[in-house]
């Protein structure tokens, strides 16, 4: 199984298939599935739970991940009380927070966490190395292994191949039910992961999630990091629009000054007002705020309401635009209130039961 495993690595990373025929045997699936034309499918089925080539494909959406919380892998303390922190996501790290002569013993501890605990609602992922490191494998051969996975944070992507890799690994070592499961979120921390983030966002149908590692990306670029952000501006915003259009999540960066309450509400409202659908987060401190702020406001899912009601009123009767509240609405507008009833649902928000009949007699709403 070793010997297949890093045959499997060998393949990503360009060796010829025929070198490699009894690995490829191993795996039916081929390397690509999604095409923009899948990522289009997915965006306008967003109540799909339809399975394809054994894959959800089923949007992010499904699994909110306003707060994505790192946990130390070697910290046994850390990792007992990570079992009652409210994160949407919490993240088993096996890289940056555990020293090279734990990595063995954290694999084994993550993985007895994983198996041990249920963590309410939350989603259990693990960060493993980055794809190239010489580490990847070990850490997959273990996590793997456990039914309880349900995503994985592959850091410092630099192309497809990474993404592509740890799926086809996820196709051989997971038990066979738990593979439908497991989803993937990319971190991407330089330049040249900016500089192939379409192929990136596209790389595989189980990718759900792009993370903008903002401290390892000024380090690539050597950039000067101010309290203003500005310097990291550009990537941020490519990291925003290339997983909206791809349908997927995009996670700001950690707030490093995490004692600072007011730094890290400043950042959390920047980054909603950038489009970022999440947060990382270093500290439980930090996640009851990031977890508010990425929730929709309150107005905005009863509007969001109101334009879903009288959607479903006026599409009965064959009428395309109509008038909410003195305000014209049409394809884009629905399409935003969708998403805004879709994150207050994923969030556990209260949504506002309107009968479209009353909500829409005339006085908010009429055809144009």
């Amino acid at each position: 199984m070793t010997i297949a495993l890093k045959s499997f690595s060998l393949l990503a990373y360009g060796v010829k298939p025929q070198m490699l025929a009894s690995t490829i045997a191993t795996t039916s699936r081929p390397v690509v599935f999604r095409s923009s034309v899948f990522a289009a499918v997915r965006l306008l089925n967003t109540s799909s739970t339809e399975i394809k080539n054994g894959i959800s494909t089923k949007l992010s959406e499904n699994r909110p991940r306003r707060a994505l919380f790192y946990v130390p892998g070697s910290d046994e303390r850390k990792l007992h009380k990570s079992i009652s922190v409210a994160a949407d996501c919490i993240v088993y790290d096996l890289e940056d927070s555990v020293a090279a002569s734990k990595k063995g013993s954290a694999r084994q501890m993550i993985m007895d966490a994983l198996e041990a605990s249920e963590h309410g609602k939350a989603e259990k992922a693990v960060r493993i190395n980055a794809v190239g490191s010489g580490l990847e494998l070990d850490d997959l051969n273990v996590v793997l292994h456990t039914k309880r996975l349900q995503a994985i944070v592959i850091p410092k992507v630099q192309s497809a191949k990474d993404i592509q890799f740890v799926s086809r690994m996820i196709d051989s070592v997971a038990p066979e039910s738990n593979r439908a499961n497991i989803r993937l979120i990319a971190s991407v921390e330089s330049a040249m992961g900016i500089m192939n983030l379409k192929e990136i966002a596209t790389a595989d149908p189980r990718l759900d999630a792009l993370i903008f590692a903002a401290e390892d990306y000024c380090a690539d670029l050597g950039l000067v990091r101010t309290p203003s952000r500005l310097e990291m501006l550009f990537a941020r915003q490519q990291i925003v629009t290339t997983a909206s259009a791809f349908g997927l999540q995009s996670i700001d960066l950690v707030c490093v000054d995490y004692q600072n309450l007011d730094i890290l509400k400043e950042e959390c409202r920047e980054g909603r007002e950038f489009g970022f659908t999440g947060k990382q987060a270093i500290h439980p401190g930090q996640i009851d705020t990031i977890q508010e702020y990425f929730l929709p406001d309150p107005k905005d899912v009863e509007r969001a309401v109101k334009i879903m009601d009288g959607f479903e009123l006026y599409s009965k009767k064959g009428v395309g635009a109509f008038v909410v509240d003195g305000k014209m609405i049409d394809m884009p507008v629905i399409k935003w209130a969708q998403k805004v009833v879709a994150k207050a649902k994923a969030g556990g928000m209260e949504i506002p039961e309107l009968d479209a009949q009353n909500a829409n007699d005339g006085k908010n709403t009429k055809t144009k």
